[in-house]
């Protein structure tokens, strides 16, 4: 079944369906309570970067974030939390969100964005290894799994260690 899904940036009157969207995702609260910390970390959210979709019946079946972290001492984005609600997922809803949000950082100047996740689901969108830029998380991970994204590749792209919003606790 094909879905045509609305994308849009988040509203003061999404707050609540996006958290319902996190806790339907996810086993525990933890990245709906990752979403509000980092909404409240004016160091690391950025206007204009949290997405949502839509079903047809104008419920919100997707979302994707966007915060700032650093490369060193450059700016980047992470992405993530990303979550569907269990009966919109492997319908296109997740992706929808993860490519608006990548869209609305390459109008806003934004280059860099990482992600910490599937290593099967990600490169669709053109994520890479983040050691192909020298590029390490300040944690132990599998290499596949921490991705890079240049979203305008004539640009440079720093090198060294992610630091992530204190809401990530690491």
């Amino acid at each position: 079944m094909t879905t045509s899904w609305i994308t849009r940036p988040e509203t003061a009157a999404d707050l609540d369906r996006i958290r319902e969207v996190n806790l339907a995702a996810f086993p525990t609260p933890l990245e709906a309570d990752l979403v509000e910390a980092l909404r409240a970390d004016p160091a690391a959210w950025i206007p204009g970067l949290s997405w949502v979709t839509e079903a047809p019946d104008g419920t919100i079946a997707g979302y994707a974030l966007l915060t700032r972290c650093h490369v060193d001492g450059s700016a980047a984005l992470t992405l993530g939390p990303c979550a569907v609600r269990p009966e919109h997922q492997r319908r296109g809803a997740g992706s929808a969100a993860v490519q608006a949000a990548l869209d609305a950082a390459r109008q806003q100047g934004e280059n860099l964005v990482l992600v910490l996740g599937h290593a099967e689901y990600y490169p669709r969108f053109g994520f890479v290894p983040a050691s192909g830029h020298a590029i390490r998380p300040p944690f132990d991970v599998e290499d596949k799994y921490m991705m890079a994204l240049a979203l305008d590749p004539t640009r440079p792209v720093p090198s060294g260690t992610i630091r992530y919003p204190a809401a990530f606790g690491v």
